[in-house]
């Protein structure tokens, strides 16, 4: 059996992770205790004594993409036989849950990804396309950037014939503030390679889609 291959990454170095040190904590807690309180909340109460800090913590874990996904970064072989005629077939794995904060005005945006591929002479496990998801979103971003980074990171990544990406989201900077539409969901998608080029194939995966949510 063939080994896994190790892929390069492109993104951000793995020698450079944030840090934060305790002064920097610290600080930061303050700054933000500092805003709650001009925004009316009484910071000093047993239950909200700490809600900067778990404030901060949670930022801080939303945005964990920032630091890369090392387990990305592993490949195999294609399993179809190159001699074999017929159209290859896709990988598609999804409904898969993602929650992001809008760069905007740092609100979530939350909903569910579809991703698919059809390999070229390498796949990646399904797994991953998880995580390829989750560490876009787990960023400050929007909606349209997130999904031409998912796509384009696994063009990348296994050098497939073609990519589909299909994301569906509830925006709370649009909820909670300005216009307040509570029922909407933005739909985005994004199309690489034979996707691109050929309509049966996207027509296949939006049919997918949708016999799945039936």
């Amino acid at each position: 059996m063939e080994s896994a291959v190790v892929l390069p990454w492109h993104g951000r170095p793995e020698s450079a992770p944030r840090e934060l040190g305790a002064a920097d904590w610290e600080r930061y807690e303050r700054h933000l205790a500092e805003i709650l309180a001009a925004l009316g909340m009484d910071i000093d109460t047993p239950g909200t004594r700490e809600t900067p800090r778990r404030l901060l913590r949670a930022l801080y874990d939303a945005t964990a993409g920032y630091d890369g996904d090392p387990k990305l970064l592993t490949a195999f072989p294609a399993e179809r036989d190159p001699s074999r005629s017929g159209r290859d077939g896709l990988i598609l794995e999804g409904p898969i849950a993602f929650v992001a904060l809008c760069e905007h005005h740092a609100l979530p945006f939350h909903g569910v990804a579809h991703v698919a591929y059809v390999a070229g002479s390498e796949i990646i496990g399904i797994s991953k396309l998880t995580r390829l998801v989750r560490l876009y979103a787990r960023r400050f971003t929007v909606q349209e950037r997130l999904g031409e980074q998912i796509a384009d990171r696994l063009v990348e990544l296994i050098a497939p014939r073609g990519v589909a990406v299909r994301l569906e989201a509830a925006h709370l900077c649009t909820q909670m503030r300005g216009v307040e539409e509570t029922g909407s969901r933005t739909v985005t998608t994004f199309w690489r390679g034979t996707f691109d080029e050929d309509a049966d194939l996207r027509r296949e995966f939006l049919d997918e889609i949708r016999a799945a949510h039936r």
